[in-house]
């Protein structure tokens, strides 16, 4: 019987670009990996007019997180998702392929890149095409420590529904929302007065939110631009809430990221339906991963971070 594994592609709210610096420096089957990746996005990023992030990356003196947020737009998505591209061929390599594909937000770019719908090259392209047109989408996004519903309740309260939206739902304790800078000072300020953690995303962009339509056109026209292969594994979509289908217009599913809320729970359940051996968060960080094993929670799921869990072995 075949092994059943699942890969998770996070957004982009835990990036840090350390976790690859760190455990590509000793060398091994993961930097070849990841030389490779960032050789195929280097084709990219000399069309954009972007550092090359191959040797910058894995050179005597990679970036900081700091540094890579300002470098020209474009340069810490396509940084993101070469990590999860390299995160996924590695287990690839020492795993073997995976059955199923799941997508949160920015990550469905790369699931659906590791699925086969997309060359790498042209992943990366959407990726890159992507930051550009976040680049316009005024706001910011705020992780709220509480549910959806108590989340909700607050927006409600504040009477800035349509304003601030809930964006993303990562299980029963975590919550992001999205809106104005304003209306998302007037949420944290309300949530911290209810005693629950409020932390602004270090990203300068909202996402997620009906009010960017016209974003999510301009980038909708921007990825039909890319040929579309058929999907190999299953693919999931926190946003979709569902499997992809083989007829799926996947530049409008794209798009959506951008008007539509992503709730990993249900998704990751319908994942789970098949009994994965393991779950694995093909990406730099380990939020992703600590919400499976929330939302997942039993002695038969293991889930890993193999960026962000000391001690993987790969």
């Amino acid at each position: 019987m075949r092994t059943v594994h699942v890969h998770l592609f996070p957004g982009q709210g835990d990036f840090t670009i350390a976790s690859l610096v760190r455990e590509t420096r000793s060398g091994g089957g993961l930097r070849e990996v990841a030389r490779q990746v960032y050789e195929q996005i280097d084709e990219v990023t000399a069309e954009r007019r972007l550092p090359a992030l191959a040797p910058w990356l894995l050179g005597p003196n990679p970036p900081g997180g700091r540094e890579l947020a300002e470098a020209p737009v474009g340069t810490s998505q396509l940084a993101l998702f070469g990590a999860s591209m390299t995160v996924h061929q590695a287990l690839c390599a020492s795993r073997g392929e995976p059955a199923t594909l799941l997508g949160v937000s920015f990550g469905e770019i790369a699931a659906l890149t590791a699925a086969g719908a997309f060359a790498v090259d042209d992943g990366a392209r959407i990726a890159y095409d992507l930051a550009q047109v976040l680049a316009t989408c005024p706001g910011g996004l705020t992780l709220l420590r509480c549910s959806e519903d108590t989340a909700q309740t607050l927006i409600d309260l504040l009477e800035l529904t349509g304003e601030a939206v809930v964006a993303c739902v990562n299980d029963d304790r975590e919550t992001i929302v999205s809106g104005p800078t304003a209306a998302l000072e007037a949420v944290e300020l309300a949530a911290r007065g209810e005693d629950l953690a409020a932390v602004r995303l270090r990203l300068p962009f909202s996402s997620h939110h009906p009010g960017l339509h016209d974003q999510a056109k301009v980038f909708e026209q921007a990825v039909r631009a890319y040929p579309v292969a058929p999907l190999g594994p299953v693919v999931y979509s926190a946003v979709a809430g569902r499997a992809y289908t083989s007829t799926e217009d996947l530049p409008r599913r794209l798009a959506d990221c951008l008007v539509r809320p992503a709730r990993l729970p249900p998704v990751l359940r319908l994942a789970g339906r098949a009994r994965p051996a393991a779950l694995f968060e093909a990406g730099p960080g380990s939020a992703l991963a600590d919400s499976a094993r929330r939302v997942l929670a039993g002695p038969d799921t293991t889930v890993h971070a193999p960026l962000g869990d000391a001690g993987f072995r790969w």
